[in-house]
C-alpha cells in the first residue's frame, strides 16, 4: 500500500499505555504547536497529515518515506526528545495504522473503556488538516469510517453505557471519598472541554450549590456557569478561593503549573484534582500533609461495575469495527490496481496503434473504423480480465501486480 513513489501511511504516538502523565506532558501539542506541525509537514513534502493531543495521548498520522519524517515534526515542536519517544512510542504501519485509527476512534483503546470523546478529537484534527490542504482522498476517508464505526458501537452496543470520561471518573472519585459532598466548597479553575464536561457531572451527581469557577478568560466560565447558574469569581482570586475551598480542581490546560505550594495557606484537608496534560499543578503541594493531590492518571485505575460491564461489549465492538475496516481495505484494494490497469490500457493500445500504422502501409483497403472497434473492444475485455483476476484474488494481488508489470514493461506510480 503505497502512495506516490515509496511513501507510506504511519501512525506514530504514545499514549496512558506506556508513557506516564509527565512524559506524555513533554510531547503534549499546544494549538500554536499543532499550527507549525501542519506548516513544517507542507514544507517537508508531506501531502496528508492529522493530528491528535489529548490528555491521554499525543499521535500523529501520515504519509511519510519513513516514520522518522513524522517522528521529528513532533519532537521539534514539543519538549520530547527522539530517545525519549522511543522509549514509550508506538509506530504502525499501512493497514496496523489503520487498524489504530479505528481502535483509538471507537473508544476500545482509551484509558477508561468507552470514552468517545475522542472522536471529536479526531473530526477536529481531520478539520484543521483539510483547511490548510493536507488532507487527502485517503486520510478524509478511513476518518469518516472511523467515525461510522464510533456511531454504530454507541447505538448498537453498551460499551458507552452511562458516564465514560475522566471528567466523570473525577467527580466519582471525589463522591467515594469525600463525606458529605453537597456541603463541601468546589474551585474549579479551568473551563475548557474536560472542565465543562466536570461541571456538568458535578452538578448532577453531587447536588452541589457551592461551585465556583475561575478561567483565564473569565467570560467563559460565565458562559458555562450560567447554564448551571454557578458562581464565577476572577483569576486574580485564584489563591484565595484555594484556601477557601475544600475540593479544587486544576482543568487548565496550560504550558506549565498553574498551582504550586506557595499558593495553598491553608490547614484544613484539601483535596486537589488534576486533570491536566501537561500536569497543571506542581508536585510540590505533596510536601504539605494537609493536601490530597490526585492525577487523572490514578483516576483511570478507579474500576467500577459499569465499568466492568462494558469489557462484555468488546467483541461486539470488534466485529463492528471489522465490518467497516473491510469495506474501506476493500475500496483500499481496489485503488492498489488502478494504475497498473491503466498502464496495461495505455501500453496495449500503444500496440494497437503501432499495428494500425503497418497494416496502413500494408493495405490498400484497410477498414480503420472497424479495425477501431474490434480492437477497442478487444483491449477493454483484456484489461477487465486483468481487473477482475486482481479484485478477486485480493491475497496475492501485489505478486500479481509485479508479474504483470515484468510482463508487460509497465512504469507505474502507486496510489493508496
Amino acid at each position: 500500500m503505497q502512495q506516490q513513489k515509496s511513501k507510506y501511511f504511519y501512525a506514530i504516538g504514545l499514549s496512558y499505555q506506556k508513557a506516564d502523565a509527565e512524559v506524555r506532558g513533554h510531547f503534549s501539542l499546544s494549538d500554536a504547536a499543532k499550527q507549525t506541525v501542519l506548516e513544517q509537514a507542507r514544507q517537508n513534502g508531506i501531502e496528508s497529515i492529522l493530528l491528535i493531543s489529548t490528555c491521554n495521548r499525543t499521535e500523529l498520522y501520515g504519509f511519510a518515506e519513513h516514520p522518522f519524517q513524522l517522528i521529528q515534526l513532533l519532537c521539534d515542536n514539543t519538549k520530547g526528545t527522539v530517545e525519549e519517544f522511543q522509549d514509550v512510542a508506538y509506530v504502525y504501519k499501512n493497514k496496523e495504522a489503520i487498524k489504530h485509527m479505528f481502535r483509538v476512534g471507537s473508544g476500545l483503546d482509551s484509558q477508561i473503556l468507552g470514552d468517545f470523546e475522542i472522536i471529536s478529537q479526531l473530526k477536529f484534527g481531520a478539520r484543521a488538516s483539510k483547511k490548510e490542504g493536507l488532507l487527502n482522498s485517503f486520510t478524509e476517508r478511513l476518518v469518516n469510517a472511523v467515525i461510522q464505526a464510533s456511531k454504530r458501537i454507541k447505538t448498537e452496543t453498551e460499551l458507552s453505557s452511562g458516564a465514560t470520561s475522566v471528567s466523570f471518573a473525577s467527580v466519582q472519585y471525589i463522591m467515594n471519598n469525600i463525606q458529605n459532598i453537597s456541603e463541601k466548597n468546589i474551585l474549579l479553575f479551568g473551563t475548557g472541554k474536560i472542565g465543562r464536561n466536570t461541571c456538568e457531572n458535578l452538578v448532577k451527581h453531587t447536588k452541589n450549590s457551592h461551585i465556583t469557577l475561575i478561567n483565564r478568560t473569565k467570560n467563559k466560565a460565565e458562559e458555562v456557569a450560567g447554564k448551571f447558574n454557578l458562581i464565577v469569581k476572577d483569576y486574580e482570586d485564584l489563591q484565595q478561593e484555594i484556601n477557601a475551598s475544600d475540593i479544587v480542581i486544576v482543568a487548565t490546560g496550560a504550558q506549565n503549573p498553574t498551582v504550586y505550594k506557595s499558593l495553598i495557606s491553608t490547614n484544613k484537608p484539601l483535596l486537589v484534582l488534576d486533570l491536566s496534560i501537561p500536569k497543571n499543578v506542581n508536585e510540590d503541594i505533596r510536601e504539605l500533609s494537609n493536601i490530597s493531590l490526585v492525577h487523572l492518571d490514578d483516576l483511570a485505575k478507579i474500576t467500577d461495575d459499569t465499568l466492568e460491564k462494558r469489557k462484555a461489549f468488546i467483541p461486539a465492538a470488534e466485529t463492528i469495527i471489522s465490518e467497516i475496516m473491510a469495506e474501506f481495505n476493500a475500496w483500499l484494494d481496489t485503488l492498489k490496481f488502478v494504475p497498473t490497469i491503466q498502464a496495461i490500457k495505455h501500453k496495449l493500445t500503444g500496440f494497437k496503434n503501432s499495428e494500425f500504422n503497418t497494416q496502413r502501409k500494408k493495405l490498400v483497403d484497410f477498414n480503420e473504423d472497424q479495425a477501431e472497434l474490434i480492437s477497442n473492444n478487444l483491449i477493454q475485455k483484456i484489461t477487465n480480465q486483468f481487473a477482475h483476476h486482481l479484485r478477486e484474488d485480493s491475497n496475492t494481488s501485489d505478486e500479481s501486480i509485479e508479474l504483470i508489470k515484468k510482463i508487460f514493461q509497465l512504469e507505474t506510480t502507486d496510489n493508496v
